[in-house]
């Protein structure tokens, strides 16, 4: 049972990785933010990156015109895989 918890979570996660590289791309494509598909990926996406965003702002580092949050959600989201999986 653990397992198909662990895998479920594992594709989870690897959706939503997936979908913030879908939306670094498309940030630097400068898409039609009204289009559907793209508002989709933002609406999907920005719970788990506005509190990147904040935690990077708390620590006072000027990421000048770069947005480090997509990156730092990454890789919160496989370090919580890697607690999980110690702990399963």
């Amino acid at each position: 049972m653990s397992s198909l918890f662990y895998r479920s979570l594992g594709i989870l996660v690897e959706f939503i990785q997936i979908l913030i590289l879908v939306r670094i791309v498309m940030s630097y494509i400068n898409f039609n933010r009204s289009n559907s598909l793209v508002r989709l990926v933002y609406e999907l996406t920005e719970p788990i990156l506005a509190p990147a965003r904040a935690l990077i702002r708390m620590t006072g580092i000027n990421t000048g015109m770069f947005d480090f949050s997509p990156l730092l959600a990454i890789l919160l989201l496989n370090l919580i895989m890697g607690l999980v999986a110690r702990i399963l």
